[in-house]
């Protein structure tokens, strides 16, 4: 009888440590979006046709692959990285959207491939 239960001590033994060899999910490399903050002009604000307008994206932003696009419009930015980590993002509102409401779109990347995606509304007057 001793040696039927050794024998199953053994046999557990071996399935623990071969389960144990793969690891937990948890080992995998983490998922880090990009933030975006410090909207300006706030969001719902009344700006004129060609005014500028800017962002922070955090630290763990791809600055290469910051796109903006102004009620669907691809709009070209200019990225600054800033000291205290993290990156200034200006841009212009395109001179043919007047007198309606538009969304400023943000997308990046972030570590491991996050995708990231933000942004905020305004009104353009004429």
């Amino acid at each position: 009888m001793k040696t039927y239960h050794g024998f199953l001590l053994l046999v557990l033994m071996l399935v623990t440590s071969n389960s144990w060899a793969y690891g937990s999910s948890s080992s995998s490399k983490a998922c880090i979006k990009p933030e975006f903050s410090h909207f300006a002009p706030a969001e719902n604000a009344e700006v004129v046709v060609g005014s500028t307008f800017s962002f922070y994206a955090s630290a763990t932003t791809h600055p290469n692959s910051i796109q903006v696009a102004v009620k669907g419009l691809p709009t070209p930015v200019a990225v600054t990285p800033k000291n205290e980590g993290g990156f200034l993002v200006n841009g212009s509102i395109p001179s043919s959207l007047k007198g309606v409401y538009a969304r400023i779109a943000i997308t990046a990347d972030g570590q491991n491939n996050c995708k990231g995606n933000g942004g905020w509304l305004i009104k353009i007057t004429e």
